[in-house]
């Protein structure tokens, strides 16, 4: 049985002790969507350093639905933050590059800016990126690699996103959050419409191994070993002695 309240001041513990370790002093920069992953991250954060040390940044990319999601957590944390909108970076770079994007290019590359734009806030008020990725999405390869898959720290990439929940609520987050449909606010699509089934249904198979549809466990499988790669650090060429 899962305890949401046992792990999540683990984790909390060790966030303080990798502050304490790799930058004591520095602030906690956490990228805000308003959904349920940004926001366990940044509300963790807050439990181990304290509201003062934790920066939030919002990036829409141009005009942003559901912007207001991830207002309403940094106002329920009492966070400082910032908005920045990419928008003109994305655009710049894709007017100057001299040939048309893939449509995989185009959906990725705004992640890629953000995470450009987290690592500046980061070296300018001296500070450590919080990766906001969870087990079930990194199962599957459902990060940008160098977008939202990267990071200095990552309180939840062992976390599946049923976990993941279960700590927000422990957090007091609203419920709202907790529960707000998963979109990579890229593709226009929810997350589980671009994966083809649920989480429930992944959380359970990375669990248990148990899952009742074999279409979806081959495709479950396919993904996972086809995107191992983003997991691993990068290959190097070992010269001979």
């Amino acid at each position: 049985m899962f305890d949401a309240g046992k792990v999540k001041d683990a984790c909390v513990s060790w966030i303080r002790k990798f502050f304490e370790e790799n930058g004591a002093g520095c602030n906690a920069i956490v990228g805000i969507s308003g959904g349920k992953d940004s926001s366990t991250v940044a509300a963790l954060c807050a439990r181990a350093l304290g509201v003062g040390r934790v920066i939030g940044v919002l990036m829409p990319c141009g005009v942003q639905s559901d912007i207001d999601a991830a207002k309403k957590l940094v106002a329920h944390l009492g966070i400082k933050h910032y908005v920045v909108n990419i928008r003109d970076a994305v655009e710049g770079l894709k007017k100057n590059l001299p040939f048309d994007l893939s449509r995989q290019s185009a959906i990725n590359l705004p992640a890629r800016v953000r995470m450009a734009t987290l690592y500046a806030v980061a070296q300018s008020h001296n500070g450590r990126v919080a990766n906001t990725c969870n087990l079930s999405e990194d199962w599957v390869g459902y990060a940008t690699r160098y977008g939202d898959g990267a990071g200095d720290f990552s309180p939840l990439s062992r976390l599946t996103v049923t976990e993941v929940k279960a700590i927000g609520r422990t957090l007091g987050l609203p419920e709202d959050l907790v529960e707000k449909v998963p979109i990579d606010g890229l593709s226009g699509k929810t997350d589980e419409e671009n994966l083809g089934f649920t989480y429930a249904e992944l959380d359970r198979y990375i669990r248990t191994g148990k899952i009742d549809d074999g279409e979806t466990k081959e495709k479950i499988d396919r993904l996972h070993a086809a995107n191992l790669f983003k997991l691993l650090p990068m290959p190097a060429f070992e010269p001979e002695a």
